[in-house]
C-alpha cells in the first residue's frame, strides 16, 4: 500500500526487512550495538561481520557508554541488498509513563535526519521498539507514521520511506495507523 507525503511516496509492505532494496534498512538495536534478536539479529546474520565490526568502532569513537535511546548512527550494509543500515534505539514499554512516545519519535526522527544528512533517498523501518521492547504496537504504529508523516511534510529529499512488517497483523495494525 502507497501513500503520497509530499513529494516522497510512503510504502507499507509485509515482508523481511533484510531482502529490502533501498539506500538503507533500519535496524532496532539495543545501546551495545553488538547485535541482540529480531530485527538486530537478522540484520547482522544476513549483513555478515562487517557491520559488526563497523558497530564496534562506533562503540570505541562515538558511543563508549552505548548509543542512547532515540538516537541513530549508521554503517554499511554489509552483504544486505541495502548500502547501508541505519542503527537506531527505541524505546522499552514502561507502561507509558516515562517519556517513551517522545523517545520513540526521536528515534524515527533521527533516524530520517540521518539519512538527508547523507544524501539518501530510500529508507525503510521495521517496527520499532514492538518486539523484546513490548511497546503496544497499535500506539507505536501511530507514533511511526504520523512522526515520518510530520518529517516529510517538511522534509522533501527523501523519495521513498517504507514500514517493512514482518507479520500480517503487523502490517494490518500499521496499514490501519497510516489510512488515519
Amino acid at each position: 500500500m502507497e501513500f503520497e507525503v509530499g513529494n516522497t511516496t510512503l510504502e507499507l509492505i509485509q515482508g523481511d526487512i533484510t531482502d529490502v532494496e533501498a539506500d538503507a534498512i533500519v535496524n532496532a538495536v539495543n545501546s551495545t550495538l553488538l547485535g541482540g534478536s529480531g530485527v538486530d539479529g537478522a540484520i547482522h546474520r544476513k549483513g555478515g561481520p562487517r557491520i559488526l565490526e563497523e558497530c564496534k568502532r562506533i562503540r570505541a569513537t562515538e558511543w563508549p557508554d552505548g548509543l542512547p535511546t532515540g538516537k541513530a548512527v549508521i554503517t554499511s550494509g554489509g552483504n544486505l541488498k541495502a548500502r547501508y543500515v541505519i542503527h537506531t534505539v527505541g524505546p522499552v514499554w514502561l507502561g507509558g509513563f516515562h517519556v517513551e512516545a517522545e523517545l520513540l519519535k526521536q528515534a524515527y526522527r533521527n533516524t530520517l535526519k540521518l539519512a538527508v544528512s547523507k544524501g539518501l533517498k530510500t529508507v525503510a523501518f521495521p517496527s520499532i521498539s514492538t518486539g523484546a521492547y513490548g511497546y503496544p504496537i497499535e500506539e507505536a504504529s501511530r507514533i511511526a507514521i504520523g512522526t515520518v508523516k510530520a518529517f516529510l511534510e517538511k522534509e522533501d529529499r527523501l523519495e521513498r520511506v517504507i514500514f517493512v512488517l514482518f507479520s500480517e497483523r503487523d502490517f494490518e495494525v500499521y496499514l490501519k495507523a497510516a489510512k488515519t
